[in-house]
């Protein structure tokens, strides 16, 4: 039986959760999944096409498959798309696990993404749209986080360096076995950017 992810990702488009999740998973010796992707496999198509043909109530019903089936049946990092936490099953899914908010600003947002093309819910005045979601959010981020990890004027490396001291976990001497950190050794302030990673929702 899984013990579920070692560590969950969350936070808005353009907060790094690809990039920096794809480090920490070669710096734990273990996989990486995003439910984005999962889903782009799946239906054979784009998040933003899936949004035009479909809508997007009909995503978030794929996107609540795809988070389950990830928590049940991963054990590595794992991202979930910006929304995932607006589903009230999977913010009690997600109770209790080891999941880390990439925290970022609308000006960082701007910088990293321009807050533009493939993100089906920043098409229109993109900036006032990014905050109105921010504002949605931000609370049910931090509500199933167990720690909040600020990306703005961080590299992707520092952010990880933060993700893993804040879960207490260090690189392995083995990678396939992950370990926490001596707890002799002081933790980072869990609050560090990531680049931007594929399209978000």
């Amino acid at each position: 039986m899984s013990s579920g992810p070692l560590v969950v990702l969350v936070g808005p488009m353009g907060s790094g959760k690809s990039t920096v999740g794809t480090l920490l998973a070669e710096r734990l010796g273990v996989p990486y999944r995003d439910t984005d992707a999962d889903i782009v496999a799946a239906e054979g198509r784009e998040i933003s096409d899936i949004f035009i043909e479909d809508g997007e109530p009909r995503f978030r019903e794929l996107e609540r498959a795809a988070v389950r089936a990830a928590l049940a049946g991963h054990t590595g990092v794992l991202a979930l798309g910006g929304g995932a936490v607006l589903d009230d099953g999977t913010r009690a899914r997600l109770a209790g696990l080891p999941v880390v908010y990439l925290s970022m600003d609308v000006e960082e947002a701007v910088r990293r993404v321009g807050l533009g093309a493939a993100r089906p819910l920043l098409a229109v005045n993109p900036r006032r749209r990014w905050r109105e979601l921010m504002e949605a959010r931000r609370h049910l981020y931090t509500e199933v986080a167990r720690a909040t990890v600020a990306t703005d004027d961080r590299t992707p490396d520092e952010v990880a360096d933060a993700v893993l001291d804040a879960l207490g976990l260090t690189r392995s001497a083995d990678p396939s076995t992950p370990h926490p950190a001596d707890p002799s050794t002081p933790a980072a302030d869990p609050a560090g950017p990531g680049a931007p990673g594929q399209e978000d929702t």
